[in-house]
């Protein structure tokens, strides 16, 4: 008979077919990321930011039928914002409700953001798991000579002998 050890981020009590437990993880506290950080293929990143720019790159209206979608209209809106902080910058991909958020000189938090490789290059982004949310003015200086977006990366395979 094997013993079932609970995973580190939830409550050992009620392992082992209590019959209907409520187990909950833990919520951990979130570690802010500054933007020279952000690498290529990662996650979970919460980072504070202003919004220096914001520009529609898609705005589109698309009719759908009238069965369970309410009015039938939903619009697709797609912003590219260059948001930075105290030690760069880098491009983030708005996607619909996000683009009223990003307003050029905005502080805003983004938890849970991914980078996302388009065309060579880095972008941030934030998926139904994350969460974008307006806060107060930043006092940091944002560095505009150092933007991420701008760095090409090249996928490389490494052949081993």
């Amino acid at each position: 008979m094997s013993t079932t050890k609970a995973p580190p981020h939830q409550k050992e009590e009620g392992i082992g077919g209590g019959g209907g437990s409520n187990l909950k993880p833990k919520l951990r506290k979130p570690v802010f990321v500054k933007v020279n950080q952000l690498k290529p293929g990662t996650s979970g990143h919460t980072i504070t930011v202003k919004v220096l720019s914001s520009t529609t790159v898609l705005d589109k209206r698309s009719r759908r039928t009238m069965s369970s979608y309410g009015d039938g209209i939903a619009n697709t809106r797609i912003a590219e914002c260059l948001i930075g902080d105290d030690t760069g910058t880098i491009l983030f991909t708005a996607r619909n409700d996000q683009v009223d958020l990003m307003k050029p000189g905005t502080t805003i938090i983004i938890r849970n953001s991914k980078i996302d490789m388009f065309k060579g290059s880095m972008r941030l982004g934030v998926d139904r798991w994350g969460r974008i949310e307006v806060t107060e003015p930043a006092k940091f200086v944002v560095k505009e000579d150092n933007n991420l977006s701008l760095v090409e990366y090249e996928l490389v395979n490494v052949v081993e002998e």
